[in-house]
Order: C-alpha cells, then structure tokens, then sequence
C-alpha cells in the first residue's frame, strides 16, 4: 500500500470509529511508539485489567476486560511495532447492554506515534491520528540566519530534519585600504555560497518529490532570509509560500515558531487549492474539455494514462465486490456504493460474497504509483458537496481529450 492509500484507508477507519459510542467508559485506545517494547506494554495493561476489576458496574467492569484481553492477546502477535508504532482500538460496540459485543481495531499511522497512551473513555480517543491527517501536503521549511540553516520538510503535524548548514562567513572588517576591499569581497562569496548551499540542499528535496512538494517556508531573525530569497538559487518551480521572522534557527524552537506563525496561511492554502482544483474542473466539463468523472470513467483513463490529476472526496466509499451465483455457479465483479451489497442474481438465484476490497484505496494506490498528482477534497464546503453529489465523488483532470 503506497503512503497516499494507507491515508485514505486511515481517514475512512477514523470516521467509523468516530461513530461508535460506549454505554459507559468502556471504550480503550492505545499508541504505542515505533520503538517502545511491546512486552512493557502489555504488562502495563494487565495491570489495567487488575485494576479494572474495582470497577462498580458488572457489565463495565466485563467489557473493559474483556476489550483489555483483546488488545493483549492482539499485541502478542508483534515482536516489536511497526515502523510508525502502532494504535490499537477495543471496546463494547453492541448497542444492546444485554447482549455485548467486543470489537478490536487497530491503525497503522502514516506518521510515527510520538507517545505512549492508554485511554479509557465513552469514545475512542483520535485526536492524535487526526492530527497526522490534518495536511496531506508537504512543505519544505527552512530556518537562517547569516551563520546557520536547518532545512527540512513538513507533512502533516510530523517536521523531518533533512540538514543543517553552517556558514563560514566572518562578521564585516573595519579595516581600511585595498586590502579591507579583498576582505569584503571575500566575505561576500562566502555569504553566496552559504546561500546556494542551503538552496542546493532545498532543490535537492523539492526534485525528491516534485509532485508532493506545495511550496517552501523560510523563517529567520534580520534580513538573511529575504536575501537568502533575492538570491534566486532557488529552483524556478518551487514556490515561496510564505516568510516570516522567528528569533531563532534551531529545529526546534525556530521551527516551532515558525509553524505557529505559517499556521493560518498552512489551512488557507489547503482550502485555495481545494477550490481552484474544482473550479478548473467544473470549467472543463462545462466546455467538454479534458476532465471526467465517476469511477469507471476514471479507472478507464488511469489505465490509459491520462489523468494529470485525480481529484477524490473524502467521504466517496466504494467496495469492489466479487460475487458467485448459486445457481449458474457464474462468477463476476462490482464496484458498489457503501455497504451495499446485492442479495439476487438477474436470474433471481441467491450470491455469494467470494471477496471484497476497497475500490478507491486500491485506485488511489494505483494512481500514486503511476506519479500521479491526487487531491482529496473535503464534503463539508460547496464544492466538495457538488463533487460527491454531482460527479459520483471521484473526477479527473486530463493530460488530453480523447
């Protein structure tokens, strides 16, 4: 599964769980960090199990251990946790307290777990893998000064160190005559080349991944960045998004502060592509240009490679759905909306589910393999509910009319 479709296939999980409620505070969530040993934390939920069992109401103090015993047993499977760690979801979702039903679900993030949670509650605890989810964008971010750079990228909540930079470059001389002159000019390549080092090493990330890259942030104390900018090493096809002053340059407290001041241009700039991705598309079905829509349209040019852009809702769900006649013993495949499923073959005889497999993660899947640039865009605005309504909640910008 490529990073895009394991996103998608998370944001749908999260959305099921969101809607599941516990009678009482029953519902447990665990996040285990990549390198945390398993083995502590199963101890450390026996004892929870312990515990549980001062627990006043019957059925409570059952269904927290018996969602407790689940998750244990679950994580005896692993030997240590996968390479983002791991979340894991338990609890009582039977709407009939007489009649429990204890489910387990876990989640493998598309970004690393940073803390070690256990949670229980009325509802299963999200925020952090929402918070993951928020940007699916990424940006470079660069923090200078005239001595020091550090250059990384941002993808969600997660800022990745890519390098640090030190110039060598020594403070201006008060020196007179010809050879104060060479002395300036020195120190002034020296400034040019701390410049296109730290560019060097931005265009280095930008051409890494050039569909995925939306534009670089440079903060910094003085004047450094804003001719670090004037410089134009930059690759001509980055775009600046936004520059702003912070006191430091460090990778953490200079970029802290400089995403906490990119914060409010971060979400606008999500909702402005959102919006001009859809008006460019709704002006090429107008004039019957180079886009389409609905799923099998699009699986039809992904398959011919002519998509430029594939633009996906949020909440489209399709199931590709492999049935098997009763009677005829016919074999054959559907791509159905929801939990739909069909009950009767046309010849009026019963089917059999053989197999079942998300048909947009697997497209998105496909898609992103192929390079192709994927925008997900949310239900909640005009646009989003005109592409889920309107155009089957999956639509494509063409390399060419057919």
């Amino acid at each position: 599964m490529t990073e895009l479709s394991n996103e998608y296939a998370v944001k749908k999980e999260l959305k099921r769980l969101a809607s599941i409620r516990g009678s009482g505070t029953e519902l447990i969530s665990v996040y285990v960090p990549p390198e945390f040993p398993i083995s502590d934390e199963i101890g450390r939920l026996k004892e929870e199990s312990g515990q549980a069992s001062n627990i006043k109401s019957k059925s409570t103090r059952q269904n927290v251990q018996g969602a407790l015993d689940k998750i244990i047993q679950y994580l005896r499977l692993y030997r240590k946790p996968p390479a983002n760690g791991i979340a894991v979801f338990a609890g009582n979702i039977s709407s009939v307290q007489a009649n429990p039903r204890i489910e387990l679900f876990s989640i493998e993030p598309p970004q690393p777990v940073r803390s070690n949670i256990y949670r229980c509650d009325s509802e299963f605890l999200l925020e952090p893998l929402e918070a993951m989810l928020e940007a699916t964008d990424m940006y470079i971010i660069a923090v200078l000064d005239g001595r020091d750079a550090t250059i990384g990228t941002l993808k969600g909540t997660r800022f990745d160190l890519v390098k640090k930079i030190r110039s060598f470059a020594s403070s201006k001389s008060s020196k007179g005559g010809q050879s104060a002159g060479r002395y300036e000019r020195a120190i002034e390549e020296s400034i040019d080349d701390y410049y296109k080092s730290v560019a060097d090493a931005i265009n280095d990330i930008y051409l890494k991944y050039p569909k995925k890259v939306t534009g670089l942030l440079v903060g910094g104390p003085g004047p450094n960045k804003d001719n670090f900018i004037k410089s134009k090493n930059l690759n001509y096809q980055l775009k600046v998004t936004g520059v702003f002053d912070t006191g430091y340059t460090d990778e953490h407290t200079g970029v802290n502060e400089l995403l906490q001041k990119a914060r409010d241009l971060l979400f606008q700039q999500a909702a402005v592509k959102e919006r001009a991705t859809m008006e460019r598309f709704l002006e090429e079905i107008a004039r019957n240009g180079a886009a389409t829509y609905g799923f099998e349209n699009v699986s039809a040019m992904l398959d011919s490679d002519n998509i430029a852009r594939l633009i996906v809702s949020e909440d489209l769900e399709l199931t590709k759905v492999t049935y098997q006649c009763t009677s005829d013993k016919q074999i054959f495949s559907s791509i159905e909306p929801g939990n739909f499923r069909r009950q009767k073959h046309e010849c009026g005889s019963n089917l059999e589910i053989l197999s079942q497999e998300d048909a947009v993660a697997r497209l998105i899947e496909k898609a992103d393999k192929k390079n192709v640039e994927i925008v997900f865009v949310s239900s909640e605005g005009q646009h989003g509910k005109q592409l889920l309504l309107g155009f089957k909640g999956i639509a494509a910008m063409l390399r060419y009319k057919k």
